[in-house]
Formats: C-alpha cells, structure tokens, sequence
C-alpha cells in the first residue's frame, strides 16, 4: 500500500472503510477468479443431488439420505469460499490496521460480501435441485412455500459454514494450515452430525455441528414423518425365499400384498411406525435450527474479530 493511501486510511470511519473493502472484494471476484467458487458448488450439487435426490421428500429413507447430502454440499461450499480469504492477505491487514484500517469496516465487509456469494450458491442448488428432478414439498412449516423454506435453509447452513471458515482464515497465518484444517472441520461436521453415526455418550456434540441443524430443519421440511419407508419391504423381499419346514411364508404374504395392491398402504404403515420427533413439521423444529445457526454466526464472528483485532501483536 502507498504512502498516501495508508495517510488517507487513518482518516476515513467506520462506513466509509466498509464501502471501500466490499468494493475491493467485487474486484476481486471479477478479476481474481473469486467467482469460481459458485462453478464448482455447482459441479458438487450436480454430483450429488442426481445421485440421492431422486427420492428426497418422496420416502423417508431418501429424505434422510438427500437431505444430509444436501447439508454436506452446503458446508462444503461454505469452507470453500472463505477459508483462505484473510489469511491469504495477513500481512496486508496488519499492514492497513497499523495504518488506522477499522477491523470491524474489514470483517463486515467480507460477511456482506460472503452473504451474497452464499445467496448466489443458494439459487444455484435450487436450480439444481429442480433439474435433478427433486420432489419440493409444496407447503413449507414457516412460509406458505417449502422451497422458500428449504432455500432459507440451505443459505443459512451454507453462510454459517462461511463465517465459521472466515473465523478460522483469521485463526491461521497462512494458506497451507487453513487448507489442512479444513479436510478436519468438514469431517467433524460429518461424523458428529448424529444423523447417521450412533454417537452414544458423546451425542450432546451434535449440537456444535452445523450438519445436524441442518438435516434436522430440512427433514422438517420436507415432511419426513408423512412420508413412506421401503426399508422393511425391501428386507422381506431378500428373505422371501426363506424355507420354513418346506414352505415360503414370507414369499406368499408378499405376494398376497402385492396382488390386493396393498403394497403402497404398506409402505405407509411402515412410515407411520417409524417417524421421528425430531423431524416433525411443526415450527418447535424449524426455527430453533435455525436459531441455532444464527448463534454460530454471531460466536464465529465474535471470534473472528477478536483474532483479528490482535493481529498487531502477531510475530509470525
């Protein structure tokens, strides 16, 4: 940075300093390839949702699988776009504090900036969706549309994977440790997300995962409890030529059900026994997910700038 830059900095406040670094962010995006985070989102939503979005919203187990997948997409994308942001440009931002820069004008900025990257991302994996062929439930649990629901959600998952990878960019002191970490993070989000590992006595953790919140607001959503499950017929059906003293019971009730054209009453009768509290469509769900994603906003943030405003004393 110039001399006459650095003098100007120490005299410009608060608003103007945000103004001039969410401009310099859009520069970025436009003539440092910043914009290639939203191709290759893209590329993984594709990638996931045609292989497990065929049955997501239409029986449980599909929703249980899509969704989570879903979730993963978005936190992926999340980490992706901010994990290098400010530990790429350290030397420049202790550089700029030195010379009167506001960390808060900095911080703001990039969390405008990244909002409207996630809201673009957002968009994109809805179109996705859509193309997939994914089945949106009509009706949503806390506006008239579920996908205005599920959109809601997904930028939310997607902006607090954000924030929590911006924390961590102004954590570490360089690229190489931002990208180790990263692979770590992501795994902790899938391992503890409590949606498909049994965690035992270590499930109170599920909590700190932005997956589980996730999966759970999405399952709500999507209306997971009135929704069928194949899991037990698809299990009779391996066993259906099991002999029991030289009969096929399982065979013939199978067949008696198929036949009466029970099968559909079945597999809804499966579902019926099989719903899960915490998937239930009701607002009690939904917005404490989302709550719970908005307080790791405001803790990722917190963090952040307090890691930043110490930057001064930073020896590295």
């Amino acid at each position: 940075m110039t001399e006459s830059s650095t003098e100007k900095l120490q005299y410009t406040g608060w608003l103007y300093q945000f103004g001039i670094y969410y401009r310099k962010f859009l520069r970025m995006f436009v003539y440092q390839s910043d914009w290639v985070v939203l191709p290759i989102g893209a590329v993984i939503a594709a990638l996931v949702t045609f292989v497990v979005g065929g049955n997501m919203f239409l029986t449980q187990e599909g929703t249980t699988m899509g969704t989570f997948a879903l979730t993963c997409v978005c936190v992926w994308n999340g980490f992706f776009n901010s994990i290098q942001v400010v530990c790429r440009e350290r030397d420049i931002v202790k550089k700029e504090h030195r010379a009167g820069m506001h960390i808060t004008s900095y911080i703001m900025a990039h969390m405008v900036y990244q909002l409207i990257l996630c809201f673009l991302q957002t968009l994109i994996t809805l179109l996705i969706c859509s193309i997939a062929d994914v089945h949106f439930p009509k009706a949503g649990v806390i506006t008239p549309w579920g996908i205005v629901d599920i959109g809601i959600t997904i930028l939310l998952v997607t902006y607090t994977a954000d924030i929590m990878a911006l924390m961590v960019s102004c954590l570490v002191k360089n690229t190489t440790i931002a990208m180790t970490v990263m692979p770590f993070l992501l795994i902790y989000q899938l391992i503890f997300s409590g949606n498909f590992f049994a965690l035992g006595a270590a499930d109170f953790i599920k909590v700190t995962t932005i997956s589980h919140w996730g999966t759970d607001s999405l399952c709500a959503i999507g209306r997971y409890n009135e929704q069928p499950m194949v899991t037990l017929w698809n299990t009779l059906v391996q066993f259906k030529n099991a002999e029991f003293y030289g009969e096929k019971p399982l065979l013939y009730v199978l067949q008696s059900v198929e036949k009466n054209g029970m099968l559909d009453e079945f597999l809804k009768w499966s579902g019926r026994n099989c719903v899960n509290p915490a998937y239930a469509s009701t607002p009690e769900n939904v917005l404490p997910a989302w709550g719970a994603l908005l307080l790791m906003i405001a803790i990722f943030t917190v963090v952040a700038l307090i890691a930043l405003k110490s930057i001064d004393k930073d020896k590295r």
